[in-house]
């Protein structure tokens, strides 16, 4: 299967620019509903490194189920499906099971949803052409 590896790391990439926009307009509630202070929070490097890493395995995968060329509203509406269907309902799971906030669940989930969506957004993009 052909896979463009830009689009894969301009997914990625765009996973990786929208968690510092939505977690830094939601940082002080997620630290707060997280348990943690700024303060807490050490040598964030090797975490940032590991998020774009995973963001890069999450957006390859993702382009290999799409495949190649999909349809921008395909590629869309199954980054919603897989962002709210799949990845926010197993955060669900275990958000229950750990007694974690609602709101905390909504930030996460929230995210997660957003993240596959814009991904979809750009690999569907990649290849559009509306003629």
């Amino acid at each position: 299967m052909a896979i463009n590896y830009l689009a894969v790391f301009v997914a990625a990439l765009s996973s990786f620019l929208l968690g510092a926009i939505w977690y830094g307009a939601l940082g002080k509630v997620w630290l707060r509903e997280i348990g943690k202070t700024g303060q807490d929070r050490g040598n964030e490097l090797p975490t940032f490194a590991g998020f774009f890493v995973l963001a890069l395995i999450a957006a390859f995968v993702f382009a290999m189920f799409l495949g190649p060329n999909p349809p921008l509203n395909t590629a869309v509406g199954t980054g919603v499906a897989i962002g709210a269907g799949l990845v926010t309902t197993s955060y669900g799971i275990n958000y229950l099971f750990a007694q974690r906030s609602l709101l905390l669940f909504a930030i996460d989930g929230g995210y997660h949803t957003l993240q596959f969506t814009l991904m979809g957004l750009v690999l569907g993009l990649w290849h559009y052409n509306p003629f």
